[in-house]
């Protein structure tokens, strides 16, 4: 008997060091692919096209990349990286044609119009798509979606010459991108002639088997996207809609209302049908979509009854679920990132441990991903990790969301630096101005900005939070962060941690709370495109690699602010972050909100009634989307031409706030110090350009 167990137990210990030695070799593997997959593609131009101009005529003749610690293979990389984001199907985006010549949409002069940056074809990237598109595929489709690039990418023009940051903020406009590739698919839907030619198209490439098979996706992604941008489009008269312009997007604004889309129920959806409907128009409507609600496969509830709404029941079912997406920020820039303890402009995002997955998730929760999200029996092992129990229901959470890879780009960004001012281009520094405004700087910011060494593979970034009510920058964002809540849906009665405890999501729930909840269930959830061994073996490893590699660990925030408390447990969104400003001068417009143009502007006070008229202030008016780079002021052109027009009297667009070298902002002990001169303001200038 003994020998027995002796010789079952050495036969279940061979077994276990026989499975162990494969998981190391699979991990091995899956690590040396992962490195191989980053190098396959090493243009010398990066695929930049090397002349061309902006929308307003900027002209460049050669492009210039920084020394930022990134080699052409690992930019190419970084653009051509597909995150699991699915806009429309691919070969549409190929060959959709513009809405009044026939012309193709993605034509790079058309691309260059809405600010992305064009292409030329290379190995990773055989269709030449702007920086930050690219091909996707999910459940065998072939899809176009966005990567971290496209929002995280800057050019800039100087005297003929445009200079590209990686990680720098890019000059795109989503927006009006969005509206028109929505208006263009309408059309093609509508327009006999341009159908046809589309349809054509579309069978050449041999996606696609009939034309009734295009007709019907053509029709489901013309609906899909036009709904995606009456979601966040203007409201009323009481609270108007600040249009992002170039450069600008509310990112966490259009989050939230992907979520609150993905998670309605059907109780909730038939109780927002009768409060909102009168009985006649209910009785019409519900005979339509009941059968919707009561079937088993009853998930996507939006989308499936909106062709069944008229259009002015579905603004009013908008005006109940959604909230408006309308405190456009400036992109951050990257360089850095990996090392924060806190991510995003109000230190929303805690770094530390699994954080960067979530937080990656979500923001391509916000860019496309496509979410099979739906109810289903019994618990799984992923809703158990994400926090959902034991009980007799779960949600599954589905999605097209590349984990991989976003744990891949989290790991790429650690070797990014910040750009350093380009003397062989721009207007060598002056080194007596630059010390004396190292002087001031020590003064006036670095109790706020710390200074770090941007090639110290060490360097960690503690977030230095400043209550709005302090920098008195524009409210809006941080606003809407704390305040906004939204129908819990398929997620009520689940629990998520905040920093002052568990919160129970009831019917209505901050929707910041929802955004946890999800996204923490979505990194639990394998890749469904893969067999189940590979998909577990796979997350298992990405799981244990952020984690064990992930060296910020969870800390308190820094600065001052209001903590979060049991009665207010997001109150610490009330307030915005202050990073170090290596790299500032390639991230204009400034300010979280980009209200102000030029780095000059910033040290400027905001004219208020009764300043004199012969002082300087900051612009009250400016326009935006030229990449020609003032190095003066240290910002975009700002006039002379038609770009979007900035107005900061909106709500949302505020330029006050941040006036500590005016002598009108409190230093965070309180101090007032005095306004700087032109000459100190000069002076602070030159030593910002040297960071």
């Amino acid at each position: 008997m003994e020998f027995t167990f002796f010789s079952c137990f050495v036969r279940k210990m061979r077994i276990l060091i026989v499975m162990s030695a494969g998981l190391s070799i699979v991990w091995g593997l899956t690590g040396a692919i992962s490195h191989w997959y980053e190098l396959r593609d090493d243009d010398p131009d990066r695929g930049a096209i090397t002349s061309g101009a902006d929308a307003w005529n900027s002209q460049f003749f050669s492009v210039l990349y920084l020394d930022q610690g990134w080699s052409a293979a690992d930019s190419l990389w970084f653009y051509n990286t597909s995150q699991g984001s699915n806009l429309l199907p691919y070969s549409f985006f190929l060959e959709l044609e513009q809405t009044h010549t026939t012309a193709l949409f993605r034509s790079n002069e058309n691309m260059s119009r809405y600010g992305y940056l064009p292409q030329r074809a290379t190995t990773s990237n055989p269709d030449g798509l702007p920086v930050g598109m690219v091909r996707d595929e999910y459940r065998g489709r072939l899809y176009m979606g966005l990567t971290c690039a496209a929002c995280h990418t800057a050019q800039i023009h100087y005297q003929g010459m445009a200079i590209r940051i990686d990680g720098g903020p890019t000059g795109a406009d989503m927006e009006t991108f969005m509206q028109e590739l929505a208006e263009t698919l309408r059309v093609t839907l509508l327009e006999p002639e341009k159908q046809q030619r589309f349809i054509a198209s579309i069978l050449k490439r041999g996606e696609y088997v009939s034309a009734d098979e295009v007709l019907r996706d053509l029709g489901k992604f013309a609906q899909r996207i036009k709904t995606y941008t009456v979601i966040n489009s203007p409201r009323d008269s009481h609270r108007p809609m600040t249009h992002y312009g170039y450069a600008r997007l509310d990112a966490f604004g259009r989050i939230y209302n992907r979520v609150l889309e993905h998670v309605m129920s059907a109780r909730q959806m038939r109780i927002l049908l009768s409060e909102n409907l009168s009985s006649a128009e209910l009785d019409r409507v519900l005979a339509d979509v009941e059968p919707i609600l009561t079937s088993m496969d009853r998930d996507h509830i939006v989308e499936r009854i909106q062709s069944l709404l008229t259009s002015e029941q579905l603004i009013e079912l908008r005006n109940r679920i959604y909230n408006p997406a309308d405190a456009p920020v400036s992109y951050p820039f990257l360089w850095d990132v990996p090392q924060h303890d806190y991510i995003q402009w109000n230190g929303r995002v805690n770094n530390s441990g699994l954080g960067p997955m979530a937080r990656n998730a979500g923001q391509v929760i916000g860019v496309f991903a496509t979410l099979d999200w739906q109810e289903r029996d019994g618990f799984t092992l992923s809703s158990v990790l994400g926090g959902q129990g034991f009980g007799s229901r779960h949600i599954d959470f589905q999605s097209s969301i590349d984990i991989r890879n976003l744990r891949r780009v989290e790991n790429h960004l650690r070797k990014l630096t910040s750009p350093q001012w380009p003397q062989q281009v721009f207007p060598k520094i002056d080194k007596a101005r630059s010390l004396a405004g190292a002087r001031l700087f020590a003064k006036y910011c670095a109790d706020c900005h710390a200074s770090i060494n941007r090639d110290d593979s060490d360097r960690r970034v503690v977030a230095k939070m400043i209550a709005v009510s302090s920098v008195a920058t524009d409210s809006k964002m941080a606003e809407n962060s704390r305040f906004f809540s939204g129908f819990s849906g398929i997620l009520r009665n689940q629990y998520v941690s905040t920093g002052a405890g568990s919160l129970l999501l009831e019917d209505q729930a901050p929707v910041v709370a929802l955004l946890s909840t999800a996204t923490r269930n979505v990194v639990t959830s394998p890749d469904p495109d893969k067999w189940l061994m590979r998909r577990w073996l796979e997350r298992s490893y990405d799981f244990a690699y952020t984690f064990l590699d992930n060296e910020v660990r969870s800390s308190l925030k820094a600065g001052h602010y209001d903590p979060d408390i049991t009665v207010d447990p997001y109150a610490s969104v009330m307030a915005y972050k202050a990073r170090p400003l290596n790299g500032i001068w390639a991230t204009a417009p400034y300010l979280h909100n980009g209200s102000v143009p030029t780095l000059y502007d910033l040290l400027l006070p905001k004219k208020r009634p009764g300043d004199s008229e012969e002082g300087e202030y900051r612009p009250d008016e400016f326009r935006v989307g030229s990449r020609e780079f003032d190095t003066d002021r240290v910002g975009f052109k700002m006039s002379g031409y038609d770009g979007f027009l900035f107005r900061t009297s909106i709500w949302g667009n505020h330029n006050t706030g941040h006036e500590y070298a005016s002598g009108r902002t409190p230093l965070p002990d309180g101090t007032i110090l005095p306004a700087l001169d032109k000459e100190q303001r000069l002076d602070l200038l030159e030593y910002l350009k040297t960071l």
